[in-house]
């Protein structure tokens, strides 16, 4: 076996022939592509090869909080030209930097400080732990963000490229924080709220809450 070249072959960044293969063969079957989850590199040579709109589905706004999950300007636009949709994901740390930078400091070196600290005072490790996650998310939750800063998002999209690309792609089933008040699909009227009090009409909170989603499936199902 030849270990240098499947660690070449690991290393390989966007699609290969068979990936652009899937791609059109989904295009092909009315399969949606969702490039939420690709690298940058897939998600440029996917956009090369697909004829159908494209989805993001729960990438939020780089320029506002830039964590690997979230998309670039160029990004932005390419999908805008492309005719698809970024479906903005309500986490709270692909919504908020603050929120992401305080994730990082608890995850970081200080967790096992402060968790050493902890042991010290209780001398019990389940105790330590408990008191440690109780620490851990009244942390978090200090800087949870706002409905206000998640429409910040779909606000950036539709300045930059216009009001038919931009959607929601709430992740409730794969998420571990939400912006305060947005707890369950009960709540998505507080959006719609925060965009008219921005000034945004019915017309294009119809396209932002459904109606943009809906024409790239009806686009992909042809």
């Amino acid at each position: 076996m030849d270990e240098t070249n499947n660690f070449e072959k690991l290393q390989h960044k966007g699609l290969n022939d068979f990936g652009r293969q899937i791609v059109r063969r989904m295009n092909e079957l009315g399969v949606i592509v969702d490039l939420s989850h690709t690298g940058e590199q897939t998600f440029y040579d996917a956009l090369a090869v697909t004829t159908k709109p494209v989805l993001l589905s729960h990438s939020s706004i780089w320029s506002i909080c830039p964590v690997f999950r979230n998309v670039k300007d160029d990004q932005i636009k390419a999908v805008a030209k492309n005719g698809g949709v970024i479906c903005v994901n309500f986490y709270s740390g692909f919504v908020s930097r603050e929120f992401d930078q305080q994730l990082n400091y608890l995850d970081g070196p200080v967790k096992k400080v402060i968790q050493d600290s902890l042991f010290a005072v209780v001398q019990d490790s389940t105790k330590m732990k408990n008191e440690w996650e109780k620490y851990y998310q009244s942390r978090l939750n200090e800087v949870r963000p706002t409905i206000a800063q998640l429409v910040d998002h779909i606000d950036y999209i539709v300045k930059l490229v216009g009001d038919d690309f931009a959607g929601i792609g709430s992740d409730f089933d794969g998420v571990s924080s939400l912006p305060v008040g947005l707890d369950d699909v009960t709540t998505y009227p507080r959006i719609t709220e925060e965009l008219l009090k921005r000034g945004y009409s019915k017309k294009t909170i119809k396209k932002i809450l459904g109606g943009n989603v809906l024409r790239v499936m009806k686009a992909t199902f042809k």
